[in-house]
């Protein structure tokens, strides 16, 4: 129970901060409006682009493309920006458990408001039909919460290894690949409107990715928090 409610604590500090500030929460949203405004010219000035209809699937792996480093740019700074005399003060009031868990909590809570945003300004510049709609948004949703998972346990270990930014994109290239390959997968039968029940094993493996992960990061995380 003490680790279930330093987390809550935890997890309410990191809102309130980016309350304050709204730096992560406005700058990704900044960059993700500018970027689907650049694409929209760009492939409204090419002759050979059907307009803003475009191609479903140029059109599906470029949402994917922009959440992914909008992901990157909100959460790798989770571990990274935080002072040495700060994590040294969470060591001696809080679990590593619930901070690593605060973290991945808040992660997800900023990536969704922020996908939620990105898809209907997307869909606002692109107007291309999907079928079924609210399949596509739980998918987007799902994308949403393996990003946050992701990065958060590899912004852990690339802060202590002197925030090397390199040593994240290594790490997280191998496991963020096949998530990006299922989610584009999944997001194109909501787009086709394929029944649901063929995409079941799809989002099983998802969720078993986002498992072992948070799994991983609970074990792992309290021996990186202790050097």
């Amino acid at each position: 129970m003490d680790i279930l409610k330093q987390t809550w604590n935890l997890f309410k500090k990191e809102i309130t901060l980016e309350w304050r500030s709204k730096y992560a929460f406005n700058g990704i949203l900044l960059y993700v409006v500018s970027t689907v405004f650049i694409c929209y010219i760009a492939f409204n000035l090419n002759p050979g682009f059907k307009g803003s209809q475009g191609y479903p699937i140029v059109w599906n792996v470029l949402f994917w493309i922009i959440m992914l480093f909008a992901s990157v740019n909100a959460i790798a700074k989770s571990f990274m920006q935080e002072s040495k005399s700060r994590l040294l003060y969470y060591y001696s009031i809080a679990s590593p458990q619930a901070i690593i868990l605060s973290k991945t909590l808040y992660n997800v809570l900023l990536m969704s408001l922020i996908s939620t945003l990105a898809l209907m300004v997307y869909l606002l510049f692109f107007n291309n039909k999907i079928g079924d709609s609210l399949y596509y948004f739980f998918t987007v949703l799902l994308g949403s919460i393996s990003f946050s998972t992701i990065f958060t346990m590899i912004s852990a270990i690339a802060s202590k290894a002197g925030n090397n930014g390199t040593l994240m994109a290594i790490l997280s290239f191998p496991v963020i690949i096949p998530v990006i390959l299922v989610l584009i997968k999944l997001s194109k039968n909501a787009m086709d409107g394929i029944a649901r029940n063929f995409s079941y094993s799809n989002i099983a493996v998802l969720l078993a990715i986002n498992t072992i992960v948070i799994a991983t990061s609970i074990i792992l995380f309290p021996f990186l928090w202790r050097d």
